[in-house]
């Protein structure tokens, strides 16, 4: 995708270690510059987790304009060097989800089960843009276990790759692109959040917040109220305002002849420009 900076989008992020846990492995990055936001949560133990989400984390922030899916590689990779050369500890490893947007769309790419939803503010609607790398997910799939059942699934933090797996030389980084519809909001989080407040939830305290710094804070202490059992890490991106053009701000008061507005406001600015003349014809 085609990086070209925003100037006027709004943004927020959050993170907290939680009500259980003594550390965060969890870290979040957000460059509205470079139009670029990622989650990482980071897994280990203390002194390995937050080393291997924070190396993402850099990573990211070190190659802001490339192409997400090959960053999201290349972390991979310096995880795996800082574990052969003694940083961190064995093991250690991190899901991430990230989004890079220009004025017309953005695209999520993400390894793990950090999740990316879309919310419409116009209709209410939350959209999952990102698929579970996990156990649970592949027994959806395979229609081991129904919907409903997954979201209380013993196996459920079982992820099947992350970045810093000894075991792939490469993972597989899923991305889609989407088109920037007004009133849109794109939600990254770990699983902290979603292990605690259903789709439903999230859903409903977004549609009560008026900006995405609200939303990010009404939605972390919701996630606290219900438990707080791991770290907890969300940022909220909203869609380009728009600045309609002058042609645009006039077409809202044009009549309809086609289907067409671009055509409609030629034929009406046409037929203003004839009706001037005619007038001036007419007195001078």
């Amino acid at each position: 995708m085609k990086h070209s900076p925003i100037q006027d989008l709004e943004s927020s992020s959050v993170t907290n270690p939680g009500r259980k846990r003594s550390n965060n492995e969890d870290c979040f990055l957000s460059l509205p510059a470079h139009s670029l936001w990622m989650v990482a949560d980071g897994m280990g133990g203390h002194e390995a987790g937050e080393v291997a989400s924070e190396i993402v984390r850099k990573t990211l922030e070190q190659k802001p304009n490339q192409p997400l899916p090959d960053t999201i590689q290349a972390a991979h990779r310096a995880v795996l060097n800082a574990v052969a050369s003694g940083v961190g500890a064995e093991g250690m490893g991190s899901t991430v989800v990230a989004l890079r947007s220009n004025p017309e769309q953005f695209q999520v790419a993400w390894v793990g089960d950090s999740r990316s939803y879309l919310f419409s503010r116009n209709t209410g609607e939350l959209e999952l843009l990102t698929r579970d790398h996990s156990y649970v997910q592949m027994l959806l799939e395979s229609g081991a276990i129904a919907a409903n059942e997954a979201h209380t699934h013993p196996d459920r933090n079982i992820i099947t790759q992350c970045l810093g797996s000894q075991e792939l030389d490469t993972v597989t980084v899923d991305h889609i692109e989407r088109q920037w519809q007004e009133q849109q909001w794109v939600l990254l989080c770990s699983d902290g959040l979603t292990d605690e407040l259903s789709d439903a939830d999230i859903a409903q305290i977004l549609q009560r917040c008026k900006t995405p710094r609200d939303a990010t804070r009404a939605l972390m202490q919701a996630a606290l109220n219900a438990g707080g059992r791991d770290n907890i890490t969300l940022q909220i991106i909203a869609a380009p305002k728009h600045t309609p053009s002058l042609l645009e701000k006039l077409s809202h008061w044009v009549p309809v002849f086609s289907h067409s507005r671009r055509l409609d406001t030629f034929i009406y600015l046409a037929a203003i420009s004839v009706l001037v003349a005619l007038l001036y014809w007419t007195l001078y």
